[in-house]
C-alpha cells in the first residue's frame, strides 16, 4: 500500500431526529470513516445528510483528526455543527471509536479463518 499505510473502513449509524429531511430521506444517518490503521488519523469522512454543504462540513471536520480521541472528536462536532442531526452524528463517531477499538484489541470478528 506504499507509504500511505493500511486503510480501514468503519461506519456506524444512529437514528435520525423526526421532521428533518435526512430523516424523511434515510431515517437513520449513516457516518462513513476511512482511518489509517497505524495511526487512528480520519482519511476520508462521508455521511448520508441531506445537502451536499452538511456532507462536506462533516467531512472536513473530520478528516486529520483521530478516531482515538472521540470526545474532541465530540467537541468539533458540537462546536461547528448546529445541525438537527448533530446528536445522531455524535452518537454515529461514538459507535465507530467503538469498534476500531474492538479492532484494535483485536476483538473485531473476522470472516476469513
Amino acid at each position: 500500500m506504499g507509504d500511505k499505510g493500511k486503510r480501514i473502513l468503519f461506519s456506524g449509524y444512529a437514528k435520525l431526529p423526526t421532521g428533518i429531511t435526512a430523516s424523511e430521506i434515510y431515517k437513520v444517518i449513516g457516518v462513513v470513516l476511512s482511518i489509517d490503521e497505524d495511526t487512528g488519523n480520519i482519511v476520508e469522512a462521508d455521511c448520508t445528510l441531506a445537502t451536499a454543504v452538511a456532507r462536506k462540513h462533516v467531512s472536513s471536520i473530520l478528516v486529520g483528526n483521530s478516531i482515538t480521541d472521540p470526545d474532541h472528536l465530540v467537541r468539533i462536532v458540537d462546536k461547528t455543527y448546529q445541525g438537527s442531526a448533530k446528536r445522531a452524528i455524535i452518537t454515529a463517531i461514538r459507535i465507530i471509536y467503538d469498534k476500531y477499538r474492538s479492532y484494535k484489541d483485536g476483538l473485531a470478528p473476522s470472516l476469513i479463518e
